[in-house]
């Protein structure tokens, strides 16, 4: 198969990413997306809901564009992504309106989120190239890896990254009282003063601007922004080595220099 008829498939997840992000910034009430407003600011969240509808409307067609004997299986990976993602978005509305979530339920939230796509993205890839069923479980086992390893970095990010490239407003998951890795981390790290600190996040419903450097200092004090970028290299190289259990081949060698790309976000 040629690398052009791989397209369709590409773009699919594309459109359907952006499908998330729209609905997602709905949610989430995020007045930003990669430095510009976000659609439901610009127009409103009827409109924005619209938009994110015939977004996956679209995606579902340029799938099926695909020029292979493989789209049946291949719809079905991908509607099992659409299903795990809407369960882990599910969740994550669900985690607002609770006291106590542990980390271990947030890893669960985000491997149907962010997993479920990395890992649908990569498995269709091999279905698209006619990787065998040894393959594709690698590629699933690396999606996986990748998922945390990018949604951690990206809770990471949001208190840690410098302005320019990010996109977002700094700090801005602590001033909405998003539960992070980072807070579910200090919570259970901390004890007096510092635990009732964050316990306020929580109970508020955020942080103010003036805050967040505060906020940051406290995490790194409890070793919290440590251990996420430990557990940020840990997942990436889960990832990679599942990779190299694949063939030898451009092929291969193009996953993990993409890889390699992702671990070097902005910093």
């Amino acid at each position: 198969m040629a690398t052009k008829d791989a397209l369709p498939a590409a773009l699919a997840v594309e459109v359907f990413h952006n499908f998330t992000l729209v609905h997602d910034d709905i949610m989430d009430h995020a007045p930003e997306r990669r430095g510009r407003p976000t659609v439901h600011l610009v127009w409103d969240e009827s409109t924005a809901i619209l938009a994110g509808d015939l977004l996956m409307g679209m995606a579902y067609d340029l799938l099926a564009r695909t020029p292979t004997d493989r789209l049946a299986e291949m719809v079905r990976v991908f509607h099992r992504m659409v299903q795990r993602l809407c369960e882990g978005q599910a969740l994550d509305e669900q985690f607002e309106a609770e006291d106590d979530v542990t980390v271990e339920r947030y890893l669960d939230m985000i491997d149907r989120k962010t997993g479920a796509l990395l890992e649908a993205v990569l498995v269709l890839g091999g279905l698209v190239g006619g990787a065998d069923d040894e393959a594709r479980g690698h590629l699933a086992e690396a999606g996986h890896a990748f998922g945390r390893a990018f949604q951690i970095q990206d809770d990471l990010l949001d208190l840690t990254a410098a302005d320019d490239g990010w996109g977002k407003t700094i700090g801005g998951d602590l001033m909405e009282g998003k539960k992070t890795f980072l807070l579910l981390r200090a919570l259970e790290r901390a004890d007096g003063d510092d635990r009732a600190w964050f316990r306020r996040i929580v109970t508020d419903g955020g942080l103010d601007a003036g805050e967040i450097g505060e906020a940051r200092r406290r995490m790194d004090a409890l070793g919290v922004l440590g251990e996420a970028r430990r557990e940020v290299l840990r997942h990436y190289d889960i990832g990679e080595r599942a990779l190299r259990h694949l063939p030898e081949g451009s092929g291969r060698d193009g996953l993990l220099w993409i890889a390699g790309r992702m671990a070097q976000r902005v910093r």
